[in-house]
């Protein structure tokens, strides 16, 4: 569970934003740190550069040297030296005397620190025109007890900055993110049985309230998915029910009254509603693959081939058919759903035309334009988008013989939307129904 909750994005969250302004902390403090010591110890030594310069003129003008009157025995609360070539101190002052004795100063051509009764000194010389080197030593205890205070407060103020900026990353992060928590709890308890219920979308129009606002519109597709996939198995089922039932009756009332029907009138019953029972699981499993984007294949078709085929079949059938208006076209697409399609729609056409049925089919710019049209009584506006739902008949078709099993242009949509394309309908020239397949040319 800690392991869990450690790689939460709360959690990273958290543990990148402390690490980062660590990082930025730390090299803040020691630069800060740095640039610190640095300037104290420069304006210290700037200052014993000053000062030494200052008893060098002093030893070296008129009436100067170790002993006169402006020698090294009358500087008071400083420790000055006076060396001579062979490391000797020829004169030194009273705290200097005091505190190293005999003891010379290191010298060095540049400013060093040193410890003198335990205190922390800076130490620069410089040559005097007899020969002799003049040493001054300077304390820095001050500078080093502001380095050190500042060195303690940054060591207790970065901890607490991190500190802060934890806590204040995890209640900030914790208070955006409850939201989703709300969300997930929401979604997970809808089941099945409650696809209707909706995730609250918060007021914040961020990106929180996008989110639930993607999964109310995923929970709408879902219901709808749902719905009509128990309409689609409640109607299949009807639809299976009734060359079954007429199946068993007929052979019930054969084998309860065998002289009110014959075997040749059993076997052509079972054989057609055999057939259309057989139909109608084809469509079913026809729909469900082009529903899952599989069985396909795409090569180049020619349509007006297709179309052409369709018009011979139906004059053979004793159809008024017009085929003035195919041109030729080629698509990409499977040719044995494309043939189909084209069949679906003119038994379609054929089934509810007066006698007259028209097919078209017209290339224009990218995009080809299927067209089967007929004379009779034709599509309501109000029942053009539903008429491409599965099982739905019209009114005036819902008798079996007449109507079909309601798949015919739900395959057809079907085939439209994987050939990359659409179908619509609206009135032909003659008043009745007009469909028209719109499907991308082949480059």
């Amino acid at each position: 569970m800690a392991s869990r909750a450690f790689r939460s994005v709360r959690a990273r969250t958290t543990l990148g934003a402390t690490v980062v302004v660590a990082v930025a902390l730390l090299i803040g403090a020691f630069s800060f740190y740095g640039i610190l010591s640095s300037s104290i110890h420069a304006s210290a030594e700037r200052a014993a550069e000053q000062r030494l310069d200052e008893l060098a003129e002093r030893f070296d003008g008129p009436g100067g040297g170790p002993g006169g009157e402006r020698g090294v025995d009358s500087l008071d609360d400083e420790i000055v030296q006076i060396i001579g070539e062979d490391g000797a101190v020829r004169a030194a002052s009273e705290d200097a005397r005091d505190e190293l004795g005999s003891t010379a100063l290191p010298l060095a051509d540049q400013a060093r620190t040193t410890t003198i009764g335990g205190e922390p000194m800076l130490v620069v010389s410089d040559d005097l025109e007899n020969d002799e080197t003049l040493v001054l030593a300077v304390s820095i205890e001050d500078g080093v007890e502001t380095l050190s205070t500042v060195a303690v407060l940054l060591a207790v103020a970065v901890p607490l900055l991190l500190l802060l900026v934890a806590v204040t990353t995890w209640l900030v992060v914790g208070r955006a993110l409850r939201p989703v928590t709300r969300i997930r709890e929401e979604v997970d308890g809808i089941t099945a049985e409650h696809l209707h219920r909706r995730v609250e979308v918060p007021p914040s129009s961020d990106e929180i309230a996008a989110l639930a606002t993607t999964m109310n519109r995923m929970l709408d597709r879902l219901d709808s998915s749902a719905t009509a996939q128990r309409r689609f198995v409640s109607d299949a089922s009807h639809e299976l029910r009734s060359p079954l039932a007429t199946i068993r009756q007929h052979a019930e009332l054969a084998q309860a009254h065998p002289a009110t029907t014959s075997i040749g009138e059993l076997a052509e019953v079972v054989s057609e509603e055999g057939l259309r029972l057989q139909g109608i699981v084809e469509s079913l499993l026809l729909l469900a693959r082009l529903d899952e984007g599989g069985g396909t294949h795409d090569e180049a078709v020619d349509l007006d081939d297709l179309a052409l085929g369709e018009v011979r079949r139906l004059r053979s059938r004793g159809v008024e058919v017009d085929g003035s208006g195919i041109r030729a076209a080629r698509v990409a697409g499977d040719p044995r759903l494309l043939g189909q399609l084209l069949r679906n729609l003119a038994d379609n056409a054929v089934r509810h035309s007066a006698g007259r049925v028209a097919i078209s089919v017209i290339p224009q710019d990218a995009w080809v334009f299927v067209t089967v049209e007929d004379d009779g009584a034709g599509v309501p506006a109000d029942e053009r988008e539903r008429i491409f739902e599965r099982f739905v008949r019209l009114d005036e078709a819902r008798s079996r013989d007449a109507g079909g099993s309601g798949l015919g242009l739900a395959i057809v949509q079907g085939i439209a939307a994987a050939s990359g394309g659409t179908v619509s309908v609206d009135a032909s020239r003659w008043g009745g129904a007009r469909f028209v397949v719109t499907l991308p040319l082949s480059d």
